[in-house]
């Protein structure tokens, strides 16, 4: 079993920043691919970022060169840095682990962190 616990939402007015962080449990967290969703009212979620073992970045179009995810293995943490936030950036944000490298499923997901962005 692995638990993710996020952090670091919040109210923010649109251009600013913050910094998401999500710190897992699993004592083999350098091997899984971490991932950030979020999920508006009324929507579904949907993908934002994703980082794999070996540190390969993937960004949904909506935040490519304003959003950077990372990861520090050492502290079994995944960060989503957003700068330049948009109203629609507004959301509630999920850190999400692929534990199963050959499965493109991502099994365990954290409680989530609200993100709410000003105009």
């Amino acid at each position: 079993q692995v638990q993710l616990v996020e952090s670091g939402g919040g109210l923010v007015q649109a251009g600013g920043s913050l910094r998401l962080s999500c710190v897992a449990s699993g004592r083999t967290f350098s091997g899984y691919t971490m991932g950030w969703f979020r999920q508006a009212p009324g929507k579904e979620r949907e993908f934002v970022a994703s980082i794999s073992w070996t540190s390969s970045t993937y960004y949904a179009d909506s935040v490519k060169g304003r959003f950077t995810i990372s990861r520090v293995n050492a502290k079994n943490t995944v960060y989503l840095q957003m700068n330049s936030l948009k109203p629609e950036d507004t959301a509630v944000y999920y850190c999400a682990a692929e534990t199963d490298s050959s499965n493109n499923e991502y099994d365990y997901w954290g409680q989530g962190t609200q993100v709410t962005v000003s105009s």
